[in-house]
């Protein structure tokens, strides 16, 4: 019984091993598992831009193609275009409406009206709702020289461009239009919204430097990048946040953007009652179609477009370092930025 019990609590001899290879050590592992990962991955600079791009705290879409006819077999496409002529109507009708609608009033009386401050906030206020209702179906740009700086910078095909500013101008003239019918004759007295010129010189200045504010605070706040810089900022880290603050963080797209038509909006009236969006001055001219609504009228498509061309180019190549990366590729060196 006693050797019974011993047999049970004896510690049973371990197996021997196999004999080892000398050379089949640690270091063989961890190059048999690099190994490994390099073949998955690609071997030299694929695998290493590969590994650099999981690394990303950011995705950057690659440059949209000049010509992509593919698109126009899409329905987003369409619907997209859908979003920007509606979009751009309702812009149209709520500001001008506003416009009509403070020189009626302080027609009889200065001191009555909303006034400029009224109407910048008129002005950024619909673009705030209207860049946040169709950011997730078009990406809201409601303004040519929007649609035209984003392709600068290639975030958009050639034939999405055209498609769209062909969009936006429809809408603003309907827009427009229906200003013009809830109006009547009144429309016609007070030069229908139209934008004025004083000093083509000035007036061009406004419409580029106007331009380039705006343009330029779409980039920015649209930019991936911004994952990587604002960390600190809790609201635009969106990854590492609860969905009601995501929710929350998606206002701060459109935030800025209607902040930015707002102050220029003030900055601009007293000088060319502020284009910086050729939609917005063509829909009034083509219903007013008054020799004054057409004068000058080419300021309000050079100026915005020049604006933002401007920004897109100041954008891409200093802020995104595409110049400073463009010159280390030439120079045979990395460019760190």
């Amino acid at each position: 019984m006693a050797n019974v019990l011993l047999s049970l609590f004896k510690r049973p001899r371990p197996l021997p091993s196999p004999p080892r290879d000398p050379s089949y050590n640690t270091r063989s592992l961890i190059e048999e598992a690099t190994e490994r990962a390099m073949s998955s991955k690609g071997a030299g600079i694929e695998s290493a831009e590969a590994a650099a791009e999981a690394k990303a705290p950011y995705w950057d879409p690659p440059p949209a193609p000049l010509l992509d006819t593919s698109e126009l077999t899409k329905w987003s496409l369409y619907r997209a275009l859908i979003a920007e002529f509606m979009a751009t109507l309702i812009f149209l009708y709520v500001s001008i409406a506003t416009v009509i609608g403070y020189k009626t009033q302080s027609a009889n009386d200065a001191c009555t009206g909303v006034g400029f401050l009224g109407i910048a906030w008129s002005f950024g206020a619909t673009i705030f709702i209207l860049v946040y209702c169709t950011g997730g179906v078009s990406g809201g740009h409601i303004n040519p020289a929007v649609t035209f700086g984003l392709f600068v910078g290639r975030k958009l095909s050639l034939v999405r461009t055209v498609l769209y500013i062909i969009a936006q101008c429809l809408g603003a003239i309907c827009g427009a239009g229906i200003v013009r019918g809830l109006y009547g004759s009144v429309y016609d007295t007070l030069q229908g919204g139209t934008n004025s010129v004083d000093h083509v010189g000035s007036a061009l200045g406004a419409e580029i430097l106007g331009t380039f504010v705006l343009v330029y605070t779409v980039f920015s706040a649209t930019d991936p990048k911004r994952t990587a810089r604002d960390s600190f900022i809790p609201l635009t880290r969106v990854t590492f946040l609860r969905p009601q603050a995501q929710q929350l963080a998606s206002v701060l797209v459109p935030l800025p953007i209607g902040f930015a038509v707002f102050v220029v909006h003030l900055a601009t009236i007293p000088i060319t009652g502020t284009g910086i969006n050729p939609a917005r001055s063509l829909g009034p001219a083509v219903i007013y179609n008054n020799a004054m609504g057409w004068k000058h009228h080419w300021v309000f498509w050079v100026g915005p477009l020049i604006g933002a061309a401007a920004a897109a180019l100041y954008h891409k190549l200093v802020l995104r370092g595409e110049a400073a990366k463009a010159l280390g590729s030439f120079r045979g060196t990395s460019a760190t930025v």
